[in-house]
């Protein structure tokens, strides 16, 4: 049997009986892992499926320590090479340390550095890794190039978006996939595609990051790893905090090489959308075909990331861009992926017309005064404005008094969030008032919004009563 083989390697190397075989979770891999235990001597043990993975897990992992990086080393590997055994880096995967953040859609400052901490070290994992690598070892492809394209965005075609039932036109699909694919290979850096960067795959021990599971890895870009570590489907980071994994990975990348940030930005977002076509092209294979559970109920995660991708539509796919729309807001999807989500209702209005009716029967909530703030509608040119124009917008900000009151309402506001969010709670309430609700209680609702969408995964609807505006964020 292979498990005795995994035997035969422990007690060989460590020469110790084996006392204790623990079988590890799997996700989406064939492959099979055990912690063998023996003596004060712990390591991992693996069974392939494939020899030709097995054998470019062990050369990438030879070469990456060569290189300095923080990779398990391979102990022995089998006759046949089909299983080997491994250093145990421990059980404290980055993947169950985020879980708070990850069913709460806010991260603490822990979770937060240990995301930024892990993303520093990819540009390490791209650059040195790549230094006189033989890109022959890979597998199953040596570089990422125009098959592997096509066969994600298949993937994608086959197994997700026919198995919905939505209307499309091949052929029309499959000029904006050429015209994509085009784009798409137009970096061919030398460097190292981990291809599945994620929390699952990176071990914490004494505070430092280790990598594992990088035997699908190739030569290819960079942008690819950053979309798959920051837009994983179920991580749910909040805007601000995939701003912040950006600019730690940039100020990392600029030890390596020379970065043009707008660029570099750019082409992050052509990367993000094929990665998350690819992510559904598997969820809807491992869901619909082999009916797993699992990852049909990640699918609504990854086309909430949609959603917020075609915000600024993909003009140079129109096609691509108006079945992704359709298919981001066909009811199955749709209802399952907010259903859960705390919704804040902003309101600027008039305190002479009253304070709005909070509708949703939660009640509760906050009410703040704006009238102690400078006034711009006291003066006759800006009665004509309101707090979305420009000229307002100045007027508060060079006053001043404004941005001292928000400081204050978002540390109020944010905790209330953050607990409710922690209570599954489903609504708050939280209003704006001046005098005649144009000038200040906008301008702060908006700022509010703002600050909101940028910090935590909640829905947010913001109403201007008096100016008879309202609209999701």
């Amino acid at each position: 049997m292979a498990e005795d083989t995994l035997k035969q390697l422990f007690e060989s190397y460590s020469g110790q009986q084996l006392a204790e075989r623990i079988e590890l979770p799997t996700s989406g891999s064939h492959r099979r892992y055990f912690r063998l235990k023996g003596g004060n001597i712990s390591i991992i043990g693996v069974l392939g499926t494939s020899l030709e993975e097995n054998k470019a897990f062990v050369a990438l992992s030879k070469h990456f320590k060569e290189k300095g990086l923080k990779v398990p080393t391979v102990l022995a590997v089998a006759e046949d090479g089909m299983s080997y055994i491994q250093e145990d880096l421990g059980e404290k995967m980055l993947f169950d340390l985020i879980s708070q953040g990850r069913e709460s859609g806010f991260y603490n400052s822990y979770e937060c550095n240990l995301l930024c901490h892990t993303i520093e070290q990819l540009p390490k994992i791209q650059f040195k890794g790549a230094e006189g690598l033989d890109w022959s070892v890979c597998y199953p492809q040596q570089e990422f190039d125009a098959r592997m394209i096509d066969f994600d965005l298949n993937y994608f075609k086959y197994c997700f978006l026919k198995a919905t039932g939505l209307e499309f036109n091949e052929g029309k699909l499959q000029d904006d996939f050429e015209r994509l694919k085009a784009e798409l290979l137009k970096d061919n850096d030398n460097t190292f595609l981990y291809r599945d960067f994620q929390a699952r795959n990176v071990i914490i021990r004494d505070g430092e990051a280790y990598f594992i599971d990088y035997q699908g890895g190739r030569r290819g870009p960079i942008y690819y790893d950053v979309a798959s570590f920051i837009w994983q489907a179920r991580s749910r980071y909040p805007e601000e905090l995939k701003q912040e994994l950006i600019r730690t990975y940039l100020r990392s990348l600029r030890s390596f090489t020379q970065v043009d940030e707008d660029y570099f930005r750019e082409r992050l977002r052509l990367f993000v959308l094929f990665r998350t076509l690819q992510v559904l092209g598997a969820y809807g294979f491992r869901g619909y075909f082999e009916k797993k559970p699992h990852f049909m109920a990640s699918v609504p995660y990854a086309l909430d990331n949609l959603r917020t991708l075609l915000r600024t539509p993909f003009d140079n796919y129109p096609y691509l861009n108006a079945i992704l729309t359709k298919l981001t807001n066909m009811p199955q999807f749709y209802e399952i992926a907010i259903d859960k989500r705390l919704e804040v209702h902003i309101y600027s209005f008039a305190y002479k017309k009253g304070i709005p009716a909070d509708n949703t029967g939660n009640g509760g909530g906050y009410v703040f005064d704006c009238r102690s703030i400078n006034n711009p509608g006291k003066y006759e040119h800006y009665r004509q404005f309101n707090g979305n124009d420009p000229e307002v917008i100045k007027f508060l900000e060079d006053d001043g008094e404004v941005l001292v009151f928000l400081e204050s309402v978002y540390k109020l506001v944010d905790a209330h969030v953050q607990r409710f969010i922690e209570r599954k709670f489903t609504h708050l309430q939280v209003c704006f008032g001046c005098t005649g609700g144009q000038h200040r209680s906008v301008f702060c609702a908006e700022h509010l919004a703002a600050h909101l969408a940028g910090r935590y995964n909640v829905r947010i609807k913001l109403t201007h009563r008096e100016l008879d505006i309202e609209k999701t964020l």
